[in-house]
C-alpha cells in the first residue's frame, strides 16, 4: 500500500512538471502581415522573450537554402550590419562569422560571433541552419558591446513541388544599457524584417 501511495507521489509531480515544461514552451501569436505570423514566448529565467516568425515561400527548397547557407552574400539579412568577416566555412556543414552592427544614436553599436552548423535530412528534404554565439575567437572592442547571448535557427521544409515552409527561431540578450521593453519590441520587427528580406531576395532570383 505505501509502496502504491509512493507512485503515486511520483507520478503526480512527474506529470506536473510535464505539464508546466509543456506551458513554458507554448508560443503567443503576436501579428499577421504579409502572410507572415510572428510569435514569441517567455523563455524560464529571461526576461527577454524568444520568437518565432512562420510563413510559406513559393520557392523549392533548395534555392532558398543556397541563400540561407552563402555566408558571402547576406546584405538582405539586416540592414544596420557595418561589418562582416567570414571566420571558417564548410560549405553545406559550418560556418563562422563576425558581425558589427551600426545602431542609432545614443545606443552604443554591438558587434557579434556566430558559431553556425548546417543538418539535412535525405529523405524529407528539411534543412536546418543553427546559429549560436561563438565566444573567445574576437577581442572585444571598447567602442562597442559584445553580444554573448545569442541563438537563431531556420528550419526549412518542402511543402509541394514549388513551396517550402519557413520557421525562424530566436533569442538574443543585446547586453549592455537597452531597456527590456525596447528589445521585446525589436523581437517582434527582427524576424518579419528578416524573412521578408528572405522572400524579396528569392523574387530577384
Amino acid at each position: 500500500m505505501k509502496l502504491n501511495k509512493f507512485n503515486f507521489i511520483i507520478m503526480f509531480f512527474f506529470a506536473l512538471m510535464l505539464s508546466c515544461s509543456m506551458a513554458a514552451q507554448s508560443w503567443d501569436f503576436v501579428k499577421e502581415r504579409d502572410s507572415i505570423k510572428i510569435y514569441t514566448r517567455k523563455e524560464a529565467g529571461k526576461s527577454l522573450k524568444s520568437f518565432r516568425g512562420i510563413t510559406d515561400i513559393n520557392a523549392p527548397v533548395e534555392n532558398i537554402f543556397a541563400i540561407l547557407e552563402d555566408v558571402n552574400n547576406t546584405d538582405w539579412w539586416d540592414k544596420s550590419i557595418t561589418q562582416k568577416k567570414v571566420l571558417l566555412y564548410e560549405k553545406n556543414k559550418r560556418a563562422q562569422y563576425y558581425l558589427v552592427y551600426n545602431l542609432p544614436w545614443p545606443v552604443t553599436d554591438r558587434d557579434l560571433c556566430v558559431d553556425v552548423t548546417i543538418t539535412i535530412d535525405s529523405v524529407s528534404g528539411e534543412r536546418k541552419i543553427n546559429a549560436v554565439s561563438l565566444i573567445g575567437v574576437i577581442p572585444e572592442r571598447n567602442d562597442m558591446v559584445r553580444i554573448k547571448e545569442y541563438h537563431q535557427s531556420w528550419t526549412i521544409m518542402p511543402a509541394g513541388k514549388e513551396m517550402t515552409h519557413v520557421i525562424l527561431e530566436g533569442d538574443v540578450d543585446p547586453a549592455g544599457k537597452i531597456p527590456d521593453w525596447i528589445s521585446n519590441m525589436l523581437i517582434v520587427d527582427s524576424p518579419f524584417k528578416t524573412i521578408s528580406g528572405l522572400r524579396d531576395r528569392i523574387g530577384e532570383k
